[in-house]
């Protein structure tokens, strides 16, 4: 119940205040929400499927972050970020599609 009220919390906050994110950090931001969620659905796979380990989650969420950032980041400094960011979001999208599919086929049975 802890992390739904911390969730509720921060998307209030984030609505009242609408922080804004500096220039220089916004071609990371996607990448980095993209990765987070990969993380996510992963967590609720375990979950689902009673293996969850809150050390691991918390491992797995900011190394996908800090890995993701670091490959949009190197391919900015090679010149090739926007490449770069694609095969980023095509990876972890196809993980997450993985993991949701994993859930519903759990869930229904299908």
């Amino acid at each position: 119940m802890i992390p739904v009220l911390g969730l509720v919390i921060g998307v209030t906050v984030g609505l009242l205040l609408q922080p804004t994110v500096p220039v220089a950090l916004q071609p990371y931001l996607p990448i980095a929400v993209i990765a987070a969620l990969d993380a996510v659905v992963g967590a609720l796979r375990a979950l689902g499927e009673r293996r969850f380990n809150d050390r691991v989650f918390v491992v797995s969420f900011v190394s996908n972050v800090v890995i993701a950032a670091f490959m949009v980041f190197l391919g900015d400094q090679l010149g090739v970020g926007s490449q770069l960011s694609t095969g980023v979001v095509v990876v972890l999208g196809i993980r997450i599609f993985a993991n949701a599919a994993a859930i519903r086929r759990r869930i229904f049975h299908a």
